[in-house]
């Protein structure tokens, strides 16, 4: 019963981000929540609170207003007190320049008494720096910014 709770609390989490419901999503994370994207690129980089995960996600709300993310599996493992869920997703969008985006990643999500700590990133990183040079090359040039970190 526990798994099938976490896994439906990460498809809605995923949910969220797909509507850029990005208030709602950060109420399931703790103050100091560890957010990693790999890569280097605006969107890669390490931040370690709130503040700055949220400005991340508005981040990518801009540089890739069209993405999706689909769910594809979660696996859940350990108890309330530490929890990871392992997340496989797709990633798809179709940029201002016409062209679709398409990307596969995992998700490493750990969660302690129904809050996420730590959510690390794994994903083709050549994808998104192409889909952000892309993005940047068509007029948004938040897609070469500096990485937020924190």
């Amino acid at each position: 019963m526990y798994n099938y709770l976490v896994k439906k609390l990460i498809k809605k989490s995923f949910g969220l981000v797909n509507e850029r419901r990005f208030k709602e999503l950060l109420e399931s994370t703790v103050p100091n929540v560890r957010h990693s994207f790999a890569g280097d690129h605006s969107l890669g980089g390490t931040r370690n609170d709130r503040r700055a995960f949220q400005a991340w996600l508005e981040r990518l709300s801009r540089v890739m207003p069209e993405l999706f993310i689909k769910v594809n599996h979660i696996v859940v493992q350990g108890w309330p007190g530490n929890t990871l869920a392992v997340v496989r997703w797709t990633a798809t969008a179709i940029l201002e320049n016409g062209d679709a985006y398409l990307n596969k990643g995992t998700h490493f999500i750990t969660l302690k008494w129904g809050k996420v700590t730590e959510i690390d990133v794994y994903e083709d990183t050549l994808a998104v720096y192409n889909g952000l040079e892309k993005q940047f090359k068509s007029g948004i040039e938040e897609a070469r910014a500096p990485q937020i970190i924190s």
